[in-house]
C-alpha cells in the first residue's frame, strides 16, 4: 500500500513515473493528486532538471510522489524496474521516442512482464514520422503548431503564449487517455500503448483557430487581445487599469451600448451585425475605449456582470491570489516540506464530492524512498545495500 495517503480515488493504482521536464510529470500529477502510488524513478546521479529542485516549479509538480533512484542501464536496475513493473498499473515516460526502445522498456517488452500494464509516452513531435528523432520544448510546439502566428498584435511579428501551453496540454491529454486505458481495461483485462505529443496538444488547444483553416481554407492572423471573430471582445482600459469585456451575439451588443451610453450605435451600419463589428474592429475599440476610460474597472465589472455580458479585471499574479473567487476554490493550498517548510502550491483544479484531490506531501527528496520501495519488493537490508555499494540504486 502507498505510504502516501491522500485521495482514496485512485488508492488501488500503481504508477511508475520515468518523467522530467514539464509535461511528464503535469500527465502524473493528476494520479498522483488523487491518491496513486506514484513512484518517482530518478537517476543515481543528480540530473540537471531543467531548474532548481527546492524551486517553485519541481516543487509544484512533484507532490504527493515517492521517488527512488535506479540505473535503468544497469542489467540490475532494469531487472528491478521490470519487477516493479509486475506490481504497478501505469509507467509514464517523456523520453525522446528512441530511449525506451534502447532501455529495453518499450510497451512490447512490459507487456511481457505484465499484461495490464498501461505505458503512456509523451514526446514533442509524436512517436514516429520525419520530426521523431528531435527534441521537444514548449516554445518549439507553440511555433509549429501556429499558435504563435495568432498570438499578439498585428505586425509586431509572433509571439509565444507566456504559459508553457503545449507542455501542460500534451500532458493532461496523456492523462485523459490513461484513464480512457484504465476503463477499456476493466472490459478487456489488457494495458495499451498511451501517446500523446506537445505539437498535436498545441493543434488542438487552437481548436477553432485550427479548424477555421481545416474547413474553409482560412488562415487566421493576429488580432492582439481582439476576439478573432467576435466583436467587442478584447481588452480595454479603464480610468485606473484594464478589464476584458466579452460580448458575444448582437443580444449582448445591445447591452453594452446601453451601458457605454451609445444607445444609437446598436443599429449603426458598421456595428449591426457581428460580421460589421469584426470588421470594423479598430473604430469599434476606440468607441469602447473612449467610453471606458470614464469610470474605474470596479464599476464597469460591476455593471457588465449585472447585465449579463462576460467582463473581469486583468490582474497581475499578486492581485490573482487576494481575489476573493479565487481564494474560494482554494486555487493554492498548503503542503509541509521537510527542509523547505510550508509551501503554497498550485491545487488541483478538477473538484471530486466523495473523494477530493488532496496535497498530502512535498515533493520528495532524491531517492528519499528507495530502501522502502525496494523492501515491498521483498529485498533485505543486505541485498540493498550490495545494490548501493554497486551504484545500481
Amino acid at each position: 500500500m502507498p505510504r502516501i495517503s491522500g485521495s482514496p480515488a485512485l488508492s488501488r493504482l500503481r504508477v511508475l513515473d520515468l518523467t522530467r521536464v514539464r509535461a511528464g510529470p503535469t500527465c502524473v500529477r493528476q494520479f498522483a493528486d488523487f491518491g496513486a502510488d506514484v513512484i518517482k524513478i530518478e537517476n543515481t546521479v543528480v540530473e540537471d532538471l531543467g531548474g532548481p529542485r527546492d524551486g517553485p516549479d519541481f516543487q509544484n509538480l512533484h507532490r504527493n510522489k515517492r521517488s527512488i533512484t535506479l540505473d535503468l542501464k544497469s542489467p540490475q536496475g532494469k531487472e528491478i524496474f521490470m519487477r516493479l513493473v509486475k506490481t504497478a498499473d501505469i509507467v509514464v515516460e517523456n523520453y525522446r521516442p528512441d530511449v525506451k526502445d534502447r532501455l529495453g522498456i518499450d510497451y512490447e517488452s512490459l507487456k511481457k512482464v505484465n499484461k495490464r500494464i498501461i505505458l503512456a509516452s509523451i514526446s514533442g513531435f509524436g512517436q514516429d514520422g520525419p520530426y521523431r528523432a528531435r527534441p521537444g520544448f514548449d516554445q518549439i510546439a507553440q511555433g509549429l503548431s501556429g499558435i504563435m502566428s495568432v498570438t499578439g498584435k498585428p505586425g509586431e511579428g509572433p509571439m509565444r503564449v507566456g504559459c508553457a501551453v503545449a507542455d501542460v496540454g500534451g500532458g493532461l491529454m496523456a492523462a485523459l487517455g490513461i484513464m480512457t486505458a484504465l476503463l477499456e481495461r476493466e472490459s478487456s483485462g489488457e494495458g495499451q500503448w498511451v501517446q500523446s505529443n506537445l505539437l498535436q496538444a498545441a493543434l488542438q488547444l487552437l481548436d477553432f483557430q485550427a479548424a477555421r483553416y481545416t474547413m474553409s481554407g482560412e488562415v487566421p492572423d493576429q488580432v492582439g487581445n481582439d476576439h478573432p471573430t467576435s466583436m467587442p471582445t478584447s481588452a480595454y482600459a479603464t480610468a485606473d487599469g484594464h478589464i476584458n469585456v466579452a460580448a458575444a451575439g448582437n443580444k449582448m451588443w445591445g447591452i453594452v451600448c446601453e451601458a457605454i451610453g451609445r444607445p444609437e450605435l446598436f443599429e449603426h451600419p458598421d456595428y449591426k451585425e457581428a460580421e460589421g463589428r469584426a470588421k470594423n474592429r479598430k473604430a469599434l475599440n476606440e468607441v469602447m475605449t473612449g467610453a471606458l476610460k470614464t469610470k474605474s474597472s470596479a464599476a464597469w465589472v460591476d455593471i457588465f456582470n449585472k447585465g449579463g455580458v462576460p467582463c473581469g479585471p486583468i490582474y497581475r499574479m499578486d492581485e490573482v491570489f487576494a481575489d476573493p473567487q479565487v481564494k474560494h476554490i482554494q486555487a493554492a493550498a498548503e503542503v509541509t516540506h521537510p527542509r523547505l517548510g510550508r509551501l503554497r502550491l498550485i491545487n488541483q483544479p478538477v473538484k471530486l464530492s466523495r473523494t477530493p484531490a488532496k496535497l498530502a506531501s512535498a515533493t520528495p527528496e532524491r531517492g528519499e524512498h528507495t530502501e522502502e520501495v525496494l523492501a515491498e519488493l521483498g529485498l533485505k537490508k543486505n541485498e540493498i545495500e550490495k545494490l548501493k555499494s554497486e551504484g545500481v540504486v
